[in-house]
């Protein structure tokens, strides 16, 4: 890792949040493609997961999510459980952050695009008890759609409009339906 991106892993830490904000996206954007030091990065991220701190749980559940395409030893296999976990996060806005990066996952390779495609649909149909769960779907069906985007796998299309018509409120099918036009 050079020595601009250990400052961005530092300025997480800065008193100043603008400074924060700034290393956090300078982080997210370094995560759009392959980068050479994802294990330098990885085990601590990993703690973080579990942090008091909610904003290092929805960050490193983000960076996570990001880093599984520099994962050539697909440590992500082992560690997916330990990221979807933040997606279920007492802290609403640190859930909905981590539910909103996962599906960067699935390109990381088939397995991992299964492991992502199988939670969501899982979560999709027996997630109804959760507080906000119409949001939570919607943040799942857009992920689907980003991930679809990205890989051009007529099966995920194929499961996001299963999901949708899974729902019974025609408001809400609406909706989901909206973040595929």
């Amino acid at each position: 890792m050079d020595s601009v991106m250990k400052s961005h892993f530092e300025n997480l830490e800065a008193k100043d949040k603008s400074l924060q904000l700034e290393a956090f996206q300078n982080i997210i954007n370094a995560t759009k493609e392959k980068v050479d030091w994802a294990y330098e990065v990885w085990d601590q991220l990993i703690g973080w997961l579990t942090d008091p701190d909610n904003h290092r749980r929805a960050r490193a559940a983000q960076f996570l999510a990001g880093l599984a395409i520099s994962d050539p030893d697909k440590r992500m296999l082992c560690d997916f459980p330990a990221l979807w976990e933040v997606t279920r996060d007492s802290k609403f806005v640190t859930a909905r952050h981590s539910l909103q990066a996962i599906w960067k996952v699935g390109l990381a390779g088939p397995e991992q695009k299964e492991l992502v495609l199988t939670h969501i649909i899982d979560r999709f149909k027996n997630g109804m008890n959760e507080k906000h769960y119409t949001l939570i779907r919607y943040d799942m069906i857009v992920g689907l759609k980003k991930l679809y985007d990205e890989d051009k796998d007529e099966h995920i299309r194929e499961i996001a409009m299963d999901l949708i018509e899974i729902e019974k409120d025609s408001t809400y099918r609406k909706k989901y339906l909206s973040a595929w036009k």
